[in-house]
């Protein structure tokens, strides 16, 4: 079996998306010493070592017997996590790509600067055809928190450093970063949101972050903050976001992750003046990079070499 697998390595791309052939293409190319069959044109089950997965139905993996790596073509990995027939006894890798994280860090700078100058207040004032100019506080006088201080969080922390913003980075556990200030655990996410004139949400969507801004931890934040989410929708609760805006709590919402995707068109995100919508865009996954990350993790996995993107099943991410 050994030698087989040393010869060859024999892939399943099973991924529901639009740009699948391209996805094909980049793979096959990064890929050479590799079989690639689509799901689910699979002619031979039990071939089949590796899989490489994006959204793939529920109940899919459970069908391949010899699976030795379950490789995502995303960073997020709770819609597998969710499947109840998912091969636990397969190890399981996320996307760690460097041009999703850049996409990832040019998106949450965009939209830190845009709450900073204020920009949710003028497009307010813009449909009511007033001119009002507002003072504008220096970025020295904001405090941003990033909810979600893992490699994402670090590198958007790093690019907003010479904006002269105060910085905390929160996070479940405890981390280490002489830049900024950190907090980790439920009295430290009190500490950051309180202090948070702009609170940048990264986190993934897990049974311990699902709901986790609700209305007591929206009202933890001071009165005109903006909360900006592009990690998960289901970590905040859209009822007790809306309540928070409709008040004046807050000052706005930027969201680019919901409960549901794509947003219903019925949802009152779309027409409220204090949300702007974005389509989930914050960090696509370019198949042109992310294919020759899968590979290199194919090759370290086939070398027996540490995989430092593994999934902890336990902790979700």
């Amino acid at each position: 079996m050994a030698s087989r697998y040393n010869r060859c390595v024999n892939l399943m791309l099973c991924a529901q998306l639009d740009n699948i052939d391209t996805w094909k293409r980049e793979l096959a190319a990064a890929l050479p010493d590799g079989e690639i069959a689509v799901w689910p044109d699979i002619a031979d089950p039990d071939r089949i070592d590796i899989a490489l997965v994006a959204k793939p139905p529920s109940g899919v993996l459970a069908q391949f017997p010899n699976l030795r790596l379950i490789a995502s073509l995303w960073a997020g990995v709770d819609g597998m996590l969710a499947d109840p027939l998912w091969p636990r006894h397969v190890p399981m890798t996320r996307l760690i790509d460097p041009q999703l994280t850049r996409a990832m860090v040019e998106s949450v700078v965009m939209h830190v600067l845009n709450a900073h100058r204020m920009a949710p207040r003028y497009r307010m004032q813009q449909f009511r055809a007033q001119w009002i100019q507002h003072h504008q506080p220096t970025a020295a006088e904001r405090t941003v928190a990033i909810l979600g201080y893992g490699e994402l969080g670090r590198a958007c922390a790093e690019a907003l450093l010479p904006f002269g913003f105060e910085l905390i980075g929160w996070s479940r556990s405890p981390k280490a970063d002489s830049r900024i200030a950190l907090e980790h655990g439920e009295a430290g996410l009190g500490r950051a949101l309180a202090r948070a004139a702009i609170a940048v949400c990264l986190l993934p969507n897990t049974a311990g972050t699902r709901g986790l801004i609700d209305a007591s931890r929206l009202a933890q934040l001071p009165r005109g903050a903006t909360l900006i989410n592009v990690g998960r929708g289901t970590v905040v609760d859209d009822d007790a976001l809306l309540a928070a805006l409709d008040s004046g709590e807050l000052e706005a919402a930027i969201l680019d992750v919901y409960h549901h995707e794509p947003l219903p068109a019925s949802h009152r995100f779309w027409k409220h003046e204090r949300v702007w919508v974005y389509p989930h865009v914050a960090a696509e996954t370019d198949p042109r990079s992310a294919a020759r990350v899968v590979a290199d993790t194919i090759r370290r996995f086939r070398a027996g070499e540490p995989l430092p993107e593994r999934v902890d099943p336990q902790r979700g991410y």
